[in-house]
């Protein structure tokens, strides 16, 4: 059985070597689409803007940028045509997490930042089911606001066996005395963490016994591993950075998710009505209240509970990886040879190339004081045992790796283009940095 990690409770920190170990083994929102589709054919208009959040009970709210526009949730095999208009004073550039194979929308590498008060539009062909992320954060250091992320729902063609599909964003906020907040690269003295759950200090979910709800658990915070537990709650993982895996418990119901990771996650309510249990946050110091799985006093949904779903349906992954005759490449993360978003030339070299159809093996150096998280964009990897005998039985697109270890992923080079790689270490203050590679 793969587990993710593991939970303490309030009075008992869990500590950040246990907060990582299960990275290393491994608005609630309607149903429905509010945007316009048709015959597999869909539109959606996104503006970055300036907004407030409510990040002070009794207080002002807290001028942030955002990226408005309707929910985002359509359905594999979509094109969807995306209209982005930039209504702030400084440039843009997208981040798309967990969106392989799309290399024309690549920012910095295919697209230049949108320029203050542009307009672009994006094709953007959906071929994998599952739940991914759309952010501002490739350009987010040192701004004057820290910016919202959205999530983006892609659903299955085929049936799934759950009553509900919500959403679950976490997000990190460095909150001054005077309730400004502070854009991540910048320095978080004398500010307090706040944490919301989609947009809100807290969030609670309402449900009926015997009712499965599916929740789409996303780390949207800049810097912070965070582990999520719903106390006295099965949780079964369905899913991982938006691609099926094989369906386990979470161990004591907790999942531990890197900046911008995702977790798919089933749950059975099972307990009777009236009960209330806690969803705590933990990142890695303390555990935070954040909301509430409130079983309504409506009586069951059903007699029983549902019987264990299957996996869900495959995106068509390969099954296996020839490692053997991969194309190998060893990356530091730290400084060098990394440069931040806002300093990226398309003409620097790449980190790596590869032909189209290869295998490639990376090994992931972490020689910092801290965490480092990786993000591999147009891609999704496994995660290699130590000896390079096998691989985690999931997908992944963002791994946190501890400092001073290396860590072995590999992928198969499936869609030719140029693709940005990402490397944050977890500290506020630390910059965001890229490289890029290419399969050829």
């Amino acid at each position: 059985m793969v587990r993710i990690g593991l939970m303490a409770s309030p009075k008992s920190p869990l500590n950040r070597r246990e907060l990582m170990v299960g990275l290393g083994a491994a608005a609630l929102l309607p149903m429905w689409p509010a945007t316009s589709s048709a015959q597999g054919r869909a539109s959606l208009a996104l503006q970055a803007r300036a907004d407030v959040l409510a990040l002070r009970p009794g207080a002002p709210e807290t001028p942030i940028w955002s990226l408005g526009g309707p929910e985002i949730r359509f359905k594999r095999g979509d094109m969807v045509e995306v209209a982005v208009a930039n209504e702030l004073a400084q440039p843009i550039a997208l981040n798309w997490r967990g969106l392989d194979g799309v290399a024309a929308i690549e920012s910095l590498t295919a697209r230049g930042p949108l320029a203050a008060g542009a307009k672009e539009t994006l094709q953007l062909p959906l071929r994998h089911a599952g739940t991914l992320l759309c952010d501002l954060s490739l350009l987010g250091d040192g701004q004057a606001r820290p910016s919202r992320a959205r999530a983006v729902v892609v659903r299955e063609t085929e049936a799934v066996a759950v009553d509900r599909d919500e959403v679950f964003l976490v997000e990190d906020w460095r909150l001054r005395a005077d309730g400004t907040a502070i854009a991540p690269g910048g320095d978080p003295k004398d500010s307090n963490l706040v944490l919301t759950a989609n947009a809100r200090l807290s969030l609670d979910i309402t449900a009926r016994t015997n009712q499965r709800i599916r929740i789409r658990f996303i780390n949207g915070c800049q810097r912070y591993v965070i582990a999520i537990k719903i106390e006295n709650a099965d949780v079964r993982v369905m899913a991982i950075d938006g691609q099926p895996a094989e369906p386990f418990q979470a161990r004591n119901g907790a999942l531990v998710l890197a900046p911008g990771g995702r977790v798919d996650a089933f749950i059975d309510v099972t307990a009777p009505a009236g009960t209330t249990s806690t969803i705590l946050v933990h990142d890695g110091k303390e555990a935070r209240p954040i909301g509430k799985l409130i079983v309504s006093n409506e009586g069951p949904l059903r007699a029983a509970p549902l019987a264990p779903a299957p996996p869900l349906p495959s995106n068509g992954l390969p099954p296996q990886l020839d490692l053997k005759g991969a194309t190998r490449a060893e990356l530091t993360l730290a400084p060098q040879d990394w440069v931040p978003p806002a300093n990226f030339a398309a003409t620097a070299s790449p980190a790596f190339r590869t032909k189209a159809g290869r295998t490639v093996v990376l090994a992931l150096n972490n020689r910092s004081a801290v965490p480092n998280v990786f993000h591999l964009h147009g891609h999704h990897f496994r995660l290699l045992d130590r000896l390079d005998d096998g691989w985690k039985p999931f997908w992944l697109d963002t791994l946190a790796v501890e400092p001073g270890q290396t860590q072995r992923i590999a992928f198969a080079a499936e869609h030719a283009g140029r693709w940005l790689i990402e490397s944050v270490a977890t500290d506020w203050a630390a910059p965001r940095l890229v490289r890029w590679y290419s399969v050829e």
